[in-house]
């Protein structure tokens, strides 16, 4: 099937079998690997896009379901100029990865969150990021992180 949708700001046609998942459509066709498989059931989150503005599992969507559809990966967060996105910046600073497999999922998702909630508790945060599975780290540096990259986002105080 021709599925054609915008992917980090670039129009995209792509052909895939019906059944192709989104995450593999966007790792195997257009080779952008930062989204990881990591279940394959939906339930780490390491598979975390933006769709139209929303923070979706890619291993839970069928690629022909983003069709007309504007899609953000990791590899589009950071500027044209390649400076890191500041909640990428903030989880850096804070030491919010160990490993980095979960990060780029757990990055969407705190975009995600704040941009629909720019002053989100650590208990927002938290139940926010409950589909964000991390192996390796306690989440306090996430949870910091996300603060942290948050009051980034929202620019300097007036």
């Amino acid at each position: 099937m021709n599925v054609q949708l915008t992917v980090n700001g670039r129009a995209q046609r792509i052909d895939v079998p019906p059944n192709t998942l989104l995450v593999h459509a966007l790792r195997e066709h257009l080779r952008l690997t930062g989204t990881h498989v990591g279940c394959d059931t939906s339930q780490c989150g390491a598979c975390t896009v933006i769709v139209d503005g929303h923070a979706v599992k890619s291993c839970a969507m069928l690629a022909v379901q983003a069709e007309g559809c504007e899609v953000r990966t990791i590899e589009g967060l950071a500027d044209i100029d390649g400076g890191l996105h500041p909640m990428q910046a903030a989880f850096k600073e804070c030491h919010g990865l160990q490993c980095g497999f979960c990060t780029p999922g757990m990055v969407m998702s705190a975009v995600d969150l704040c941009q629909r909630q720019p002053c989100a508790s650590d208990r927002e945060i938290r139940e926010a990021l409950e589909g964000n599975l991390c192996r390796c780290t306690g989440y306090q540096n996430i949870v910091a992180a996300v603060k942290k990259g948050s009051q980034a986002m929202a620019g300097p105080a007036t």
